[in-house]
């Protein structure tokens, strides 16, 4: 699949579009609305946009003239390119800084530190395999 390569606005529209798993707009324009704030023609027109793009379907919703949105793609798809972006614009590819930044943002729970440790295991076994 083709890296992910959106504008900011509606990369941030999908991502919570995942995390609803469906939804109208006004729906996603309130998820929104900490940390995106915007008009609800604006999240209209990026759902057009991500729809066009074959990102995102929509279909009649069951009441009124809504309709509920669905992202195409799973969301690891979605979130590995978003991510890749991320760490090759704003890291230069060093995917150790992003991780920095991470936990220098949201210090990782106990229970998270053990996940990490699990997949760092994993990750270091299937390279060990390769040699």
């Amino acid at each position: 699949m083709a890296e992910l390569n959106i504008p900011a606005a509606e990369r941030d529209v999908l991502a919570c579009l995942h995390q609803h798993k469906e939804a109208t707009a006004r729906e996603l324009r309130e998820s929104l609305e900490p940390y995106r704030p915007m008009a609800h023609g604006s999240v209209l027109t990026l759902l057009k946009r991500l729809e066009a793009k074959g990102l995102v379907t929509k279909e009649k919703g069951p009441v009124g003239k809504a309709f509920v949105y669905r992202a195409c793609q799973q969301q690891r798809t979605t979130f590995r390119g978003i991510v890749k972006q991320l760490v090759n614009r704003v890291f230069h590819g060093d995917s150790v800084a992003l991780m920095a930044s991470v936990f220098d943002t949201k210090p990782p729970t106990a229970e998270e530190v053990e996940k990490m440790q699990e997949m760092l295991n994993e990750l270091k076994a299937k390279k060990e395999r390769r040699k």
